[in-house]
């Protein structure tokens, strides 16, 4: 079974998504891609897809293909530069030694962003930090410069922000510095890894966040953040915290919604259909806030577009994909079935937050009200400050709710 809320290819290996931008009334977004595979390959190219918001994605050409000196096209960013062009920044790779990217350029030929030309080489991993990942560049706009964050680790293992900064028009940039960096030893009040994937860097209310994805010796674990201060290219955290739970969301990607707020999503992994011959999903949009110390990331009013009609303590007939707002009470539990079988069982308790699918549990912090959507294959949780996302069985049938105390509100999608 396809989501329907979800972006999937319709053929193909997809993960990273990045490069989400809203123009022209609609939102376009490009995402890590290999067309012949359900598995990654390190052939990756920039897939494209464009919607009237980011649950009705629509899948378009390829935008980015290995060759011209490249073999994998991995994950990046696009900004609109001071003449209201566009101007990807992607991991140019290498066999086989990919693990040491370049960051490469690209322009659009065409209005649609359907054709792209490669430019220049514009940054390579600086000396003397004995570095052995670098990777996935993010650009944004700086007062009178434009600043670039680019993922690394270190042979010692510390995992690390780098930054550059281009005083022009976007076309050369200077090494300055390391923008953050944290040790693999350290684990209080988080593990965060030997190396940042994806790190991104953005203002929410009065402080500033630091978004990434926690890798460790070529195993993907979960997205983490630092809250602190930032100024001329050195980010001061104050707090360290964890985003992501559950055995699928990873590389969250940053972008401003159509009204400029800032958001995230997520590529999910284990959402599969590998008869049908695609891979992976990305998740639903969120939108980001702060409470007190915790970031916290909620599904995106985009979705409320798409709810269908009401319902409390069940759902209507032919509902094959629901939004469910829950307030549990103490010790209180949420059944999700599909015809007759049960596909998740969420069970709150005083401290945390259990989550069984099949015979397999995870658990994550416990939050006053849930939002759980389920979609197909395919349910996500957030709670403030805890998200977490999973593959769920698809038997036949149409979906139903039961909770052992408290009633919750049901939407049919």
């Amino acid at each position: 079974m396809r989501p329907q809320f979800h972006f999937t290819p319709a053929t193909g290996w997809i993960n990273d998504p990045h490069g989400i931008t809203y123009r022209d009334g609609g939102y376009d977004v490009f995402y890590q891609y290999v067309p012949d595979a359900t598995v990654w390959q390190p052939n990756c190219h920039w897939g494209h897809a464009r919607g009237e918001d980011l649950l009705s994605l629509q899948e378009l050409p390829v935008a980015i293909a290995p060759g011209e000196g490249d073999d994998g096209i991995w994950t990046g960013s696009l900004v609109i530069d001071d003449d209201h062009r566009a101007r990807v920044f992607y991991t140019a790779t290498h066999l086989p030694d990919y693990a040491i990217g370049r960051i490469r350029t690209a322009t659009p030929t065409d209005a649609g962003w359907i054709g792209w030309d490669k430019g220049a080489v514009v940054a390579d991993a600086p000396e003397g930090l004995d570095l052995v990942t670098f990777r996935d560049p993010f650009v944004r706009r700086e007062g009178d410069l434009w600043r670039m964050f680019v993922g690394a680790g270190s042979r010692d293992g510390t995992a690390m922000a780098l930054t550059y900064v281009s005083e022009d028009k976007l076309d050369s940039w200077r090494y300055d510095g390391v923008a953050l960096a944290r040790s693999t030893q350290d684990t209080d009040p988080i593990w965060t890894g030997s190396l940042w994937e994806c790190p991104q860097v953005l203002p929410i209310g009065d402080r500033y966040a630091m978004v990434t994805s926690v890798w460790d010796a070529d195993n993907l674990h979960y997205a983490a953040y630092a809250l602190g201060s930032y100024a001329d290219g050195r980010f001061r955290a104050d707090t360290w915290g964890r985003l992501t739970y559950g055995p699928s969301y990873y590389a969250p990607s940053l972008f401003l919604d159509s009204e400029q707020r800032p958001c995230l999503s997520f590529w999910m992994r284990g959402i599969a259909d590998p008869d049908a011959g695609w891979a992976s999903a990305h998740s639903i949009p969120h939108l980001l806030s702060l409470q007190g110390d915790r970031l916290v990331a909620t599904p995106h009013p985009d979705i409320e577009r798409y709810h269908r009609e009401p319902g409390a303590g069940g759902t209507p007939a032919a509902a094959l994909a629901i939004d469910i707002t829950w307030t549990p009470v103490a010790d209180d539990n949420l059944e999700i079935r599909r015809g007759s079988q049960p596909v998740a069982t969420v069970s709150c308790r005083q401290a945390d937050i259990s989550i069984q699918v099949r015979d397999a549990a995870w658990t994550m912090p416990r939050g006053d009200v849930l939002r759980i959507i389920v979609d197909g294959p395919v349910l996500e949780l957030a709670t403030a400050g805890a998200n977490f996302g999973i593959a769920i069985p698809t038997p036949a049938g149409e979906l139903s709710v039961c909770a052992s105390g408290s009633t919750p509100q049901i939407r049919t999608l």
